[in-house]
């Protein structure tokens, strides 16, 4: 049956009449405009009833395959038990949920629960103003934290409005819209990932409170730091004083339950989580130092940090995510080594049909994320990705991956997801569709 999406364009239509934009989250305006239905394992279906290998993954949070029965399971088990959204007191959920993350992640002494990940680096950022006294922030150009105006800067800016690399110093603060205040964007430093130099320039001429940024720079694919980069901010933070944020909401449960800083072995000040923690329903995390968080009650009200949310913890994410950790961490973590191994069959089969087709193209992958770049070298930057990745040809090989049964998210660098749910036989299927593809293109 050839692709077709005339049901989704109809209900994206229809909606548009009550929803701004058309749809509830602007980043999902994707062309073409495909509307999914259901989703299971690691397939998915659309409107019009295509099926679809799923490396979208809801932008990453379906870590363990869509709709898992365990997790489902739990959900529905929490609900029968009449368990109530109350707000009064605390609960034995929230106190099961945050036992096992600080049993879990070393990085975390002390965690506050949330819903979105904008929401825990909202908080993150107050945190650290709080414990430092100052208001500066240095962001990474090209990466996101959130949609808030701390953070809501230098995304995917075009290089013009940029303008070339430097090293050291700042770039523009780009808002990623209108309505932030320009007092806002002046606390604002956007530096390059992986330089070192500009961020001891901005410390050496600001008072910087934070310094926010994923550990793996999955915004725009897979950039990795280059050896000694993360060690090498966790230097400047004791020398400089601000308080270092990782932003795991990507990374986080993806790369291991302790999150990538179980990998690499830099712990941060604070950390945010969301995304994969619960399998796809909506909860995030903050944590870390203990002296940190417990500013959320210090004596004194002048440094005291309000931290709330009506539907904190509510039981049903937080069922989700109890068995999500739970799952994760069973049989010495077999589904992380699962994870691995299918990440490293797609790449390995992805480079060699590049190889064999003699197309410039390299694949970037840590675990079970993974993004291929039409350059021939792995980027450390965004400016390394917007100076030699063929745009073009990226967003050719994603439209004719998807009119064949292979879902990539259909904008340029955005990162693919593995879930525990694909087996040899789908990476396989994959990798035959995709040579078919690239031939093609």
């Amino acid at each position: 049956m050839a692709w077709k999406n005339d049901r989704s364009r109809q209900l994206y239509d229809r909606n548009a009449n009550w929803i701004a934009g058309g749809v509830v989250s602007l980043n999902r305006k994707t062309d073409p405009m495909i509307c999914f239905r259901r989703g299971e394992g690691c397939r998915v279906w659309d409107e019009d009833g295509n099926g679809y290998i799923d490396y979208h993954a809801g932008f990453a949070p379906v870590l363990l395959g869509h709709n898992h029965p365990k997790v489902d399971d739990a959900v529905r088990e929490m609900m029968a038990s009449k368990a109530v959204h109350m707000g009064s007191g605390t609960t034995w959920f929230e106190g099961r949920l945050a036992e096992l993350l600080v049993q879990h992640i070393p990085a975390l002494e002390r965690v506050q629960i949330a819903n979105t990940g904008s929401e825990a680096t909202a908080l993150a950022i107050r945190l650290a103003r709080a414990h430092t006294g100052r208001d500066d922030v240095i962001v990474m150009q090209g990466g996101y934290n959130g949609w808030h105006d701390d953070v809501g800067h230098n995304g995917m800016t075009p290089v013009e409005i940029l303008g070339p690399r430097v090293s050291p110093g700042a770039y523009p603060t780009v808002p990623l819209g209108a309505g932030t205040p320009k007092h806002v964007q002046d606390r604002v430093h956007a530096v390059n990932f992986n330089d070192l130099d500009s961020v001891r320039h901005v410390c050496e001429q600001h008072e910087v409170a934070a310094l926010i940024t994923e550990p793996i720079l999955q915004n725009i694919g897979v950039v990795m730091p280059q050896p000694g980069y993360l060690e090498g901010l966790r230097a400047l933070a004791d020398a400089f004083g601000f308080v270092l944020i990782f932003d795991e909401v990507k990374t986080g449960f993806r790369h291991g339950l302790g999150g990538y800083q179980g990998v690499c072995g830099v712990t941060a000040d604070l950390s945010t989580w969301a995304k994969a923690a619960a399998n796809g329903y909506p909860i995030s995390v903050l944590g870390g130092r203990r002296d940190l968080m417990d500013l959320v009650e210090d004596p004194d009200p002048a440094r005291r940090v309000m931290i709330a949310g009506t539907y904190n913890a509510h039981p049903v994410p937080v069922a989700a995510a109890i068995a999500t950790i739970e799952l994760l961490s069973a049989d010495d973590g077999a589904i992380y080594r699962h994870l691995y191994a299918m990440g490293e069959r797609l790449e390995r089969g992805l480079n060699q049909i590049f190889a064999d087709t003699g197309t410039i193209a390299t694949t970037a992958r840590q675990g079970s994320a993974f993004c291929t770049y039409f350059m021939d070298h792995a980027p450390v930057d965004w400016h390394d990705v917007a100076e030699h990745h063929d745009f073009d040809r990226d967003a050719a090989y994603r439209h004719a991956l998807l009119k064949e049964g292979i879902y990539h998210f259909p904008l340029p660098t955005k990162q693919g997801s593995i879930s525990a749910s694909h087996r040899e036989v789908d990476i396989d299927e994959t990798l035959e569709i995709t040579e078919r593809v690239v031939r093609h293109l």
